[in-house]
C-alpha cells in the first residue's frame, strides 16, 4: 500500500471510529446537558488546539513539510484554541460567551477545511511521513475536532428543549 493510500485509509478510519464513539457515548452525554454546559465541553476540547503550533516546530516535523500547509495549520489552530479559551473565560457573560462559541467554531471549521485543501494541494497524503510525530494529529485528533464543530453548530441552531439561563 502506498503512503498516500495508508494516510487516506487512516484518515477515513479516524472519522469512522470517532463517529461510532461519538454516537454511542459522547453525543448522548452532551445532549443530556443544557446548551451552555455542552458548548463549554466542546470549547474545552478545542482550547487545546494551540498544540497545532507543533506543525512549525523544527525537529518535530520534516523541514520539507510544505509551508503552505504547516504555517496555515499552525496559526489557524492557535486562533481557534484562543477563541475557545475566550469562550470558556466569558461563560458568565453570556453575550460574549455565545459570540466566542460561534467564532471558534467558524474559525475552527474553516481552518480544518482549508487545511484539507492545502494538504491536497501540497501533495501531503503522499508525503505523510514528513509529518513526523504530528502524523497522529490529522488521523486521531482532526476527525474529533470536525465532528465536534458540527455538533456545536447543531446545538447552536436547535431549539432548546428546556428553559435555561442561556
Amino acid at each position: 500500500m502506498t503512503t498516500e493510500h495508508l494516510f487516506q485509509t487512516h484518515l477515513v478510519l479516524g472519522y469512522v471510529a470517532w463517529s461510532l464513539c461519538f454516537g454511542a457515548y459522547i453525543l448522548p452525554w452532551l445532549k443530556s446537558m443544557d446548551r451552555v454546559k455542552a458548548q463549554r465541553a466542546i470549547a474545552t476540547l478545542h482550547s487545546f488546539r494551540f498544540f497545532g503550533l507543533v506543525f512549525i516546530l523544527p525537529g518535530v516535523v520534516s523541514p520539507n513539510l510544505p509551508a503552505s500547509f504547516a504555517t496555515f495549520a499552525a496559526y489557524g489552530d492557535l486562533a481557534t484554541g484562543l477563541l475557545a479559551m475566550m469562550a470558556l473565560l466569558t461563560v458568565r457573560m453570556r453575550p460574549a460567551f455565545w459570540l466566542f462559541v460561534v467564532a471558534f467554531n467558524l474559525v475552527g471549521t474553516t481552518d480544518l477545511i482549508l487545511n484539507y485543501y492545502h494538504a491536497i494541494q501540497a501533495g501531503l497524503p503522499a508525503r505523510a511521513g514528513e509529518l513526523g510525530a504530528t502524523y497522529a494529529i490529522p488521523i486521531l485528533y482532526v476527525p474529533l475536532l470536525m465532528i465536534t464543530h458540527f455538533v456545536a453548530f447543531y446545538f447552536l441552531v436547535r431549539p432548546s428543549r428546556r428553559q435555561t439561563a442561556d
